[in-house]
């Protein structure tokens, strides 16, 4: 005979409290299910399992050019280490994607103010790594520059709805010098390639936000004037472009990258049976889309383009009909930064744009790069949430904002 259970007191209560916690996630997690873009989740997840594969074939190359006659790196490594940065990637994707609309702004605004701050202590403290200085080390190194990607749309967004409260509010000049101050601390470790990124993001926004023509073009022509005056007072730029109008040479990484690209044919090479990628700078990095092209074929990187294309299109489908302006720019600034990032890095590798530095995004390796985007991921699919019960019932802001154009 069993002796009764000893009495413990308010023990069902903490287990009605431990069972409603628990019913409390799961109606949360029933209710993420049910509103996020589940068709750009699995695009998304389809280009990080491409990116295993390509990281795969570039981590050979990578670790003989960086092996010395002392060290000899594992022919893994990047690999292994792609895989522990893609595992925390998805933490930070998945988490970003539970927030809700208006928790998302929150973040973006917070963590662009501090990746702004961080940005002042670059050229203060900064890592200098191949004559750049880009990364803070505090404790641990991540590029400020990186993380200001997800929060930057986001920041720009937010200001810019302003002025549904008070069309009196200089939005455009705010974003503007939002945009100045971040292309000047950009430009002082130097980082043209983010800096012509973010530009095109914020171009995005005053595009979509109703500013007037008149305006818009006097913002062009100033765009115009600043890549000129950097032309002539940034060597490394000026050196660049001369080098890719010039058609470069056989020794330039552009080159090296497009000759590559073009190895392996319409099918590749094979895993591992790639050759030109040996001598190719930042296999794993920057030109990881020409050691695919090698060993996986052309076919393949269409594919990839495709895939980017193809997101691209989902999330513009998805916001044409949204009644949110916030989410309307945002999400349209998230995905103008991932789209531009992933084209001009394809460009790159193609031969048809000066070299920029700049990753492949879900596909390249990187720590801070492959965090920053699954952040960036993870918000778009925040933002872009959206009960399927729920019906359009007013006009969209595209129509709103064609009304009020020149109101900014």
């Amino acid at each position: 005979m069993t002796s009764p259970r000893p009495y413990i007191p308010h023990a069902s209560n903490s287990r009605q409290q431990a069972d409603k916690y628990r019913g409390h996630w799961r109606d949360e997690l029933n209710i993420w299910w049910r509103e996020i873009d589940k068709v750009l989740l699995v695009l998304v997840l389809v280009l990080m399992v491409i990116g295993t594969a390509a990281v795969t074939a570039a981590s050979p190359a990578s670790a003989d050019r960086l092996s010395t006659s002392k060290i000899s790196l594992d022919e893994l490594l990047f690999l292994k280490r792609h895989l522990v940065w893609q595992m925390l990637g998805l933490v930070a994707l998945f988490g970003t994607s539970m927030l809700t609309r208006e928790n998302a702004r929150r973040l973006g605004v917070v963590l662009g103010a501090a990746m702004l701050g961080a940005l002042f202590l670059v050229p203060l403290i900064g890592a200098e790594v191949n004559g750049a200085r880009r990364w803070l080390n505090l404790g641990f190194s991540f590029q400020p520059s990186e993380f200001l990607k997800p929060a930057f749309a986001i920041l720009l967004a937010w200001v810019l709805t302003w002025r549904l409260r008070d069309p009196g509010l200089p939005v455009l000049t705010v974003v503007t010098g939002i945009m100045g101050l971040v292309a000047m601390l950009l430009m002082m470790q130097p980082n043209l390639g983010d800096t012509l990124l973010f530009g095109g993001v914020w171009f995005v926004l005053i595009l979509l936000s109703g500013v007037s023509v008149q305006r818009i073009s006097a913002l062009v022509g100033f765009g115009v004037a600043a890549l000129t005056a950097t032309y002539f007072l940034y060597d490394n730029a000026r050196h660049r472009i001369d080098s890719f109008l010039g058609g470069g040479t056989a020794f330039d990484q552009v080159d090296l990258a497009e000759r590559t690209l073009l190895a392996g044919g319409w099918t590749g090479s094979g895993l591992w049976l790639g050759v030109r990628k040996m001598s190719l700078p930042e296999a794993h990095t920057d030109y990881i889309f020409s050691v695919i092209g090698e060993e996986f074929g052309l076919l393949v990187c269409a594919i990839i383009v495709l895939l980017y294309l193809v997101i691209m299109l989902r999330v513009l489908l998805r916001l044409f009909d949204e009644e949110n302006l916030f989410a309307m720019l945002a999400g349209a600034g998230l995905v103008a930064q991932i789209g531009g990032q992933a084209f001009i890095n394809i460009l790159v590798n193609l031969q048809l744009f000066p070299s920029k530095g700049m990753t492949l995004p879900l596909v390249s390796y990187g720590g801070s790069s492959t965090i920053a985007v699954c952040m960036t991921v993870g918000l778009l699919l925040a933002i872009t949430r959206r009960n399927p019960y729920l019906r359009r019932e007013t006009p969209g802001l595209l129509e709103m904002l064609g009304q009020k154009e020149g109101t900014a």
